[in-house]
């Protein structure tokens, strides 16, 4: 194999380059080749950046078969709030939840219908993040069981699920995950990777031809670094799995040989000791985890590759208001809407 392109790869705050504007919780973000973002939004819809920087909120409109809640009283525990995204095979919109508990689709202009709300005759839980393979099946994360999910931030809760749509339906193919987040497939659906946010590590699941997920392993450091919650992961062309620390705020890679590096960092210290001290002690409050953050955008939350060669990365964050960017020494693994 040849050298690694990130090897030693790390980027200077001072190159990163910004898009978009008032943003509310931009956490999720799909690229599209002609250069238009699709960024989850907590007023209910997404925003759509054209490549020249043009952009416009597209909000939900719900049929008369679903209405959503709406609350902008606690936009990060209750009300609408967007948060994974993935195409569907038609273009449209696959949007997960997560301040509702469902999984929807939205059409381009704003159009959404529920696709799933329940599973095995229960409330599907915290819908994190949705998936779609080549085969057209919809993967999908529940983080928690916990409505409040700030209250499953700790080391000694696994009661989140993977789920997998096809045509048999909604089933749960994996559980007992430490806060389920998002997930991707290797270039040739081999493997599922998996965050647990709790767990402070990336698992990986074997894919069955049927779905079925097998042989359960931690991918990677058994911890990710001395204060780390990942949340967002993307492939590279290489092979590198590229991530973010959510609260930290730092953008991450493993290796294929199973070594991490930091690409990018913006943590403040203090602060992220003082949670990593409560999370291991079971005590972490909303007041820990909104005490961290650094000054590029508050809580990254995702990793997307887009730009016409793929080598642009765009950073998805919970509290930030525009979209941090930075040129990375290799492509990003084309997603499944991308071929």
């Amino acid at each position: 194999m040849t050298e690694n392109p990130i090897t030693g790869f790390q980027v200077d705050p001072t190159d990163i380059q910004y898009i978009g504007h008032d943003l509310q919780r931009p956490e999720c973000i799909l690229a599209e080749p002609d250069g238009t973002l699709w960024a989850a939004d907590a007023r209910g819809g997404v925003v759509r950046i054209a490549a020249d920087g043009s952009q416009e909120i597209i909000t939900q409109r719900f049929d008369e078969s679903f209405q959503a809640a709406a609350d902008d009283a606690n936009r990060f525990t209750a009300g609408t709030l967007p948060n994974g995204l993935a195409f569907a095979e038609n273009g449209e919109l696959l949007i997960s939840n997560f301040g509702t508990d469902v999984l929807e689709v939205m059409s381009r202009d704003g159009k959404t219908r529920l696709l799933y709300d329940s599973i095995d005759g229960q409330p599907i839980g915290k819908v994190n993040f949705v998936l779609r393979d080549s085969r057209n099946r919809i993967w999908l994360t529940i983080s928690t069981r916990i409505k409040n999910w700030m209250q499953a931030v700790s080391p000694n809760i696994a009661d989140g699920y993977i789920a997998l749509a096809d045509e048999k339906g909604l089933r749960i193919v994996a559980d007992g995950f430490k806060f389920t987040n998002e997930i991707r497939l290797d270039a040739a659906e081999e493997y599922l990777y998996i965050v647990e946010t709790c767990g402070q590590c990336i698992s990986r699941m074997r894919v069955q031809p049927d779905g079925t997920l097998t042989d359960r392993e931690v991918y990677g450091p058994s911890k990710l670094g001395p204060y780390g919650f990942p949340d967002g992961i993307a492939f590279d062309a290489y092979g590198n799995l590229w991530g973010t620390l959510v609260m930290v705020d730092q953008v991450f890679a493993i290796t294929p040989g199973g070594d991490m590096q930091i690409i990018l960092d913006d943590t403040r210290p203090e602060p992220a000791l003082a949670l990593e001290k409560a999370f291991v002690e079971d005590r972490v409050t909303p007041d820990d985890m909104l005490a961290c953050g650094g000054s590029i955008a508050t809580w990254f939350s995702s990793v997307t590759f887009g730009g016409p060669d793929l080598k642009t990365v765009y950073i998805g964050s919970l509290r930030g208001t525009r979209i941090p960017c930075f040129q990375s020494p290799v492509a990003g693994l084309p997603m499944v809407h991308w071929k």
